[in-house]
């Protein structure tokens, strides 16, 4: 993410000349630096090459649509990912969110929306520190918050750094009961207004990669009508 002192680097990407044109002047204004792409293949390797703070992204795109940009990217770099789909496209939004979106915005939207989201985006809270060997533990999980891995049945678990900045923040207190909206300003900030289920979907997503079935959830456990807690250390 860009230093204190440097300009905030935005890629955005969309097959529309004119979209790209008023998203970068309002960008532009707020006194971020934005380069663009219009199709899947270029928005990969102008990633590659710019290495943006945030990536505004289109999800239907000429070569490969959003989505599979969203995967490529994440396989080498982290930046914050604001996804544009249109109205019908709820299959897309929730499939985008769990390959590593951040937010997503609905077309049409208003410029200036998008550009709080953005700022929303950069504003979002890492968990605070954690005293040293602080170390969480439930079964064969465990999570190292200072050091930020993670490892299941000895082996390790890949995750992005949103999926481990929610994990953290719910292992923080083993036991505790963390209500939807602490997650969400824990984790995504309190100025954050998008739509909360993008919290339902990373933790969906998270379980997934840690294994853990939530009907009978071992690590990620859901107290009804209130919120997710992680376990006391059963060894």
């Amino acid at each position: 993410m860009a230093d204190a002192g440097t300009r905030t680097r935005v890629l955005v990407v969309d097959d529309e000349q004119s979209i790209r044109e008023i998203v970068r002047g309002f960008l532009e204004r707020d006194g971020m630096t934005v380069v663009e792409a219009a199709d899947g293949p270029s928005a990969v390797e102008i990633a590659r090459e710019a290495v943006p703070d945030v990536v505004v992204l289109d999800v239907m795109l000429p070569g490969f649509d959003g989505l599979e940009v969203l995967r490529r990217i994440r396989t080498f770099a982290d930046p914050y990912v604001l996804l544009l789909t249109a109205r019908s496209e709820e299959v897309d939004r929730i499939v985008g969110l769990t390959v590593g979106a951040d937010d997503y915005l609905t077309k049409p939207f208003s410029p200036r929306e998008l550009v709080a989201r953005v700022h929303a985006l950069l504003r979002r809270r890492r968990p605070g520190p954690v005293d040293a060997g602080d170390v969480r533990r439930a079964g064969d999980l465990v999570v190292d918050p200072r050091r930020r891995t993670v490892s299941r049945a000895g082996e390790p678990v890949d995750l992005t750094v949103l999926e481990f900045d929610l994990l953290a923040a719910i292992v923080r207190d083993p036991g505790m009961i963390f209500t939807r909206q602490q997650l969400l300003d824990a984790v995504w900030g309190v100025d954050f207004f998008g739509d909360d289920h993008v919290l339902d979907v990373h933790v969906a997503n998270l379980r997934r990669k840690l294994g853990d079935d939530p009907s009978s959830a071992r690590y990620i456990e859901t107290v009804r009508g209130v919120g997710f807690r992680f376990p006391e250390d059963r060894r």
